[in-house]
């Protein structure tokens, strides 16, 4: 699956104690939320636990290496404009012009260096927790369809799709 030498951008977005109190006192653990990307448009999100935090960070990166998703990049941003909701997190995606930057938070600034994603405009809505906002942005990046794949399934060349989209 995973090619001999292939290097992954690893950003960590949250470590958590977390604390279950048992007959016998307490018990704690930690949690970590990390993101994989490899730069070129695969990302993916694993959240980890363990006794230890580095050892919840290295089982977060292994889910997060097993739950990759393609995300559709072109110029450096992404194809179009897209709206969607993750428990009281809605996250807005809009594409930007060449040289815009990445204008968002912490945690989608994050995952969008993990993707690749250069130029981008994002804006979260209602609830900011780290969670719920990965979830939703995972969403939103899964919707995300290229224009080749629109052009194809439309029965028309990628330039008629480019000429629609300008109007």
């Amino acid at each position: 699956m995973a090619k001999v030498g292939e290097e992954f951008i690893e950003k960590i977005i949250q470590i958590n104690r977390v604390t279950k109190v048992t007959k016998g006192g307490k018990r704690l653990r930690f949690s970590a939320l990390v993101i994989v990307g490899d730069g070129k448009g695969k990302v993916g999100f694993g959240l980890g636990k363990a006794p230890e935090v580095p050892d919840a960070i290295r089982k977060a990166i292994e889910k997060a290496k097993k739950s990759m998703i393609e995300v559709p990049i072109s110029k450096d941003t992404i194809p179009h404009t897209i709206m969607t909701k993750f428990g009281a997190t809605k996250i807005l995606l809009k594409p930007a012009k060449p040289g815009t930057g990445v204008i968002a938070g912490g945690t989608v600034r994050a995952i969008m260096d993990a993707a690749g994603i250069k130029d981008i405009v994002t804006k979260c809505i209602g609830s900011s927790n780290p969670h719920n906002l990965v979830k939703a942005t995972f969403k939103a990046l899964s919707q995300l369809q290229s224009v080749e794949y629109v052009a194809r399934k439309r029965g028309k060349s990628i330039e008629e799709i480019m000429r629609e989209m300008r109007v």
